[in-house]
């Protein structure tokens, strides 16, 4: 294997644009957005190294999901705010051989000892300091238990070997780029309020890690040194939980060897739908993605979207329709689907999709207060809950047509800021993604009611929509996916339509001008680029547009055109984001 660190330099060139990105209009950054080629394999992550990282795995003899278990250890060191041991993700992966699509849940648990009505206060409100930003807020982390399952299970290589880029890279340090200088300093003031995260992410006298600098992770190296060792035993057993534990005794925090012992990650069927000619397989509950992003594309299925026009008032009008009546439902019927029935089959109905899509005035926009979850029979108040913009998507392709589509997230940019020591790693806070009361928004603005209420083992509800297509024929044509809370649907649906619908090619899918509506609040959020004549347009049809946003989403996608050839787009809406093809 060729060495991953000799070029550090090069490669973070590669991936750098200024910190203007974030703030730019996209039609600015489009001269940006090229595709990266390959005849043979393909990584898209939202970090370079770690792109690099997971290329060089394809070019040792390992297959897609081989790359995406060492791309995603590498971003544990790479990504601190999202790369994560500490947290937990969904994975889609397709085999080539048997030709069969599969998904990993490893999404965090609820500890035993937490109950319903944990971050109530006295007088039966919310206390959201303690549900986001206390270790009261960190489930029992999956990230570790869900890349060995994908490895050990349907890898090629050892898991030491997929590991050591990783171990390297928190062992021997890294150059620190520009987005991770940045998010550091603007998260300052929270990480350094715990001793041990102030230690991982700063200098010794306090000061930030400037670009071009090099950050070492000692104990971070030693705890992913004890998983390339002995497996799942060497995070969920061992030194390693004995820290995790030591660190909720100090805190408070509820999870025990016990809750560590019993963390599982599960496969489970994927999510699948007919769009015109193309089948989209996506995560399934308790992934509230695959489910609503079907919902609305059988939604759209019913109209010419293509003539219409890209971007249209009477395009946006429709998208904004099917995401009301896909995030309605949402708040009531979705939710872990081992403690709870979720209507999977008639959500993704086309229909029920029909009778959505009739209520629909195609001249005039609906008001979402007059909008409910609309499956008949089924009992219970739709309640309101926000989840965080900052988790990670990342794609890999093999020269066997193998693929996998992986998101995962501590929830929060780096989690609940809290680290453990000695391990060094961050805690996730994604008990915040529960519905910690009926009727009270979380962190992200979304609604949610009794089907997400917190329960002792129970896998909170996310917006994670890791997604592959494939064409009339079955093969894969794109691998897709994104960060961003609750816009994550969203904008993986834009990014699937572009491609499928409209014809475009996947760098010109990912820059085109992005919208977003999740039900409630009332309001399209929309990315520079979309025309002031269509924004006005959609005022006069009575849609409330009042949210400019310089970011929606950040893509890292992977399109199959002309037999094998690859496309690899990362999304410059993040830094640092890079498409490394395989090297031959």
């Amino acid at each position: 294997m060729k060495n991953i660190f000799a070029s550090a330099a090069a490669i973070l060139a590669l991936g750098l644009i200024s910190a203007v990105a974030h703030a730019a209009p996209i039609l600015d950054l489009k001269a940006r957005f090229h595709p990266v080629m390959s005849e043979t394999g393909m990584v898209v992550s939202q970090e370079m190294i770690a792109s690099r990282v997971g290329s060089d795995i394809l070019a040792a003899g390992g297959n897609a999901i081989d790359a995406a278990v060492a791309t995603g250890f590498a971003l544990a060191v790479t990504l601190p705010r999202a790369g994560n041991l500490g947290g937990g993700g969904f994975m889609v992966v397709h085999l080539a051989e048997p030709n069969k699509t599969i998904t990993i849940d490893y999404r965090e648990m609820a500890p035993s000892d937490a109950h319903r009505d944990m971050f109530l206060d006295k007088e039966g409100d919310v206390d959201n300091q303690k549900a986001r930003f206390s270790i009261k807020s960190s489930g029992v982390p999956g990230t570790v238990a869900g890349l060995i399952h994908a490895q050990e299970n349907y890898g090629l290589l050892s898991l030491k070997q997929v590991m050591q880029p990783a171990i390297n890279l928190a062992q021997n340090g890294f150059a620190v780029n520009a987005d991770l200088s940045d998010s550091l300093q603007s998260i300052g003031l929270r990480l350094q309020k715990d001793s041990a995260s102030k230690g991982y992410f700063y200098k010794a006298d306090g000061e930030f890690y400037q670009r071009g600098e090099t950050l070492v992770q000692k104990d971070l190296s030693k705890s992913l040194m004890s998983i390339a060792s002995v497996g799942r035993e060497g995070f969920y057993q061992g030194k390693t939980a004995d820290l995790i534990v030591a660190q909720m005794k100090r805190s408070g925090g509820l999870i025990t060897h016990q809750d560590l012992l019993n963390y599982k990650a599960v496969e489970r069927e994927p999510v699948c739908g007919q769009y015109r000619e193309t089948k989209v397989c996506t995560m399934p509950p308790p992934s509230s993605g695959g489910v609503h992003m079907l919902q609305m594309l059988n939604i759209l299925e019913g109209w010419d979207l293509k003539s219409m026009g890209h971007n249209s008032a009477d395009y946006i009008h429709r998208l904004v329709e099917s995401m009301r009546r896909a995030y309605a439902d949402r708040s009531l019927y979705l939710g872990d689907p081992d403690f709870f029935p979720v209507p999977v089959a008639q959500l993704t109905d086309k229909k029920y999709a029909a009778v959505l899509r009739s209520q629909i005035d195609p001249d005039r926009s609906s008001r979402s207060a007059d909008i409910k979850p609309g499956l008949p029979d089924q009992g219970g108040t739709p309640k309101a809950t926000k989840e965080s913009t900052e988790t990670t998507h990342y794609s890999t392709w093999d020269q066997w047509g193998n693929v996998v589509s992986n998101t995962y997230t501590l929830n929060f940019s780096y989690g609940s800021g809290i680290s453990v020591a000695g391990a060094g790693f961050l805690l996730n806070n994604e008990m915040d993604d529960f519905s910690s009361k009926p009727g009270a928004p979380n962190g992200y603005g979304l609604v949610g009611g009794i089907a997400n209420a917190i329960e002792p083992g129970k896998r909170p509800l996310s917006s994670m929509t890791p997604t592959i297509a494939f064409n009339s024929e079955g093969k894969p044509i794109l691998a897709t996916g994104s960060p961003g809370g609750s816009t994550i649907i969203t904008v993986t649906m834009q990014l699937l339509l572009n491609v499928v619908e409209f014809d475009m090619g996947v760098a010109d899918a990912t820059a085109a001008p992005r919208i977003h509506h999740q039900w409630l609040p009332d309001n399209i959020y929309y990315e520079s680029g979309v025309s002031m004549d269509t924004l006005n347009r959609l005022r006069e049809m009575g849609h409330k547009v009042n949210n400019k946003t310089s970011r929606l989403g950040a893509t890292e996608s992977i399109q199959r055109k002309a037999g094998t050839r690859l496309f690899g787009a990362p999304d410059y809406r993040r830094e640092g984001s890079g498409a490394v093809p395989q090297a031959h």
